[in-house]
């Protein structure tokens, strides 16, 4: 099971009350949050292999080469959620990139507890995962495509729907951890008309606004599925958008050509990086990984309670 943490954090930050609090009053809402909800994932699938993947750079510079509008709205403006991460040192989502240096647009009271977090997951026993350079979705991509064994990928980002084919299947958290689907092919085709692996080229067309993905002007989701699944890939649209007969109408052969210079750097973007050097590391977890004194520590520092407890609980039965 691989996870992408800033997508939880992120949504156990937004999910639950900032009243949620450590002894001496610091928020620890997402801390808490990301605890319960790998507790619940792990105590339901009892995977014996776990990771947190990790944004050692949120918003790589060679995607921003590509296509420039990636993610500039999300580029934090010298607020205090640019001031946190600088003063604090925290990479990740919400916070620095290690090698681009730029800061995440988040709110007041996350980034501190992106540290605990880390600190947490160390002490517990989960392996986190990075590379400089590479966003956690690229981790995920990596990890999953490698794995000798099935793999679960936990996201609420869409995009890693393309990694629901074969060995891999994302538990998708868009609803909540408790609502979560189970996304394999058959559920990609079922809602969005083409097959994980023609997920890339249907998002490129669609675009993506959370993401800077403008798309192709006029096209969205039910013409960009009618497009793959009538013409395979992108390549195979922009030859039919240039051979006048291809029986594509002449409509969408135009908008296709005003978006030529999009298209190409664009896939390329939103596909996930597949190979990087993550083979043969160590995922296990269980009791024996666990640093009970560390635990106890934090536990206490951060008000974690029953948090702790639970992940503790969880993690013992797959040991």
């Amino acid at each position: 099971m691989i996870l992408d943490t800033a997508s939880m954090y992120f949504r156990s930050f937004y999910g639950l009350p900032s009243s949620m609090t450590s002894p001496d009053g610091r928020p620890v809402n997402a801390v808490r949050g990301l605890l319960d909800s790998i507790a619940r994932l792990v105590e339901q699938y009892q995977p014996n292999q776990l990771a947190c993947a990790w944004d050692n750079d949120w918003r790589p510079a060679w995607r921003v080469e590509l296509v420039p509008t990636y993610k500039t709205h999300r580029v934090a403006d010298g607020g205090a959620g640019d001031d946190q991460a600088a003063q604090l040192g925290v990479v990740g989502a919400g916070a620095l990139a290690a090698t681009g240096g730029l800061a995440e647009e988040s709110p007041e009271g996350l980034a501190p507890q992106v540290l605990i977090i880390r600190e947490v997951l160390t002490a517990v026993g989960i392996p986190i995962v990075g590379v400089d350079g590479y966003e956690a979705d690229d981790v995920i991509g990596s990890l999953a495509s490698q794995s000798q064994v099935p793999a679960l990928a936990v996201t609420g980002d869409r995009d890693l729907f393309q990694l629901a084919d074969g060995n891999t299947r994302v538990i998708y958290i868009g609803k909540g951890v408790a609502k979560h689907d189970l996304v394999d092919d058959e559920w990609v085709f079922s809602k969005y008309g083409v097959h994980a692996a023609q997920y890339v080229d249907f998002a490129v067309l669609r675009g993506d606004p959370s993401d800077g993905l403008p798309g192709v002007k006029g096209i969205g989701d039910k013409s960009a599925a009618q497009l793959v699944a009538r013409f395979g890939d992108l390549e195979g649209m922009l030859a039919a958008a240039g051979d006048p007969d291809s029986g594509m109408s002449p409509g969408l052969a135009s908008k296709l050509g005003a978006a030529i210079d999009y298209l190409g750097p664009a896939r390329e973007v939103v596909a996930v990086v597949r190979d990087l050097p993550v083979g043969g590391l160590d995922l296990r977890v269980g009791s024996d990984r666990v640093d009970v004194d560390a635990c106890a520590r934090l536990a206490e520092q951060h008000g974690l309670g029953s948090s702790m407890e639970r992940i503790l609980a969880a993690l013992a039965k797959v040991s």
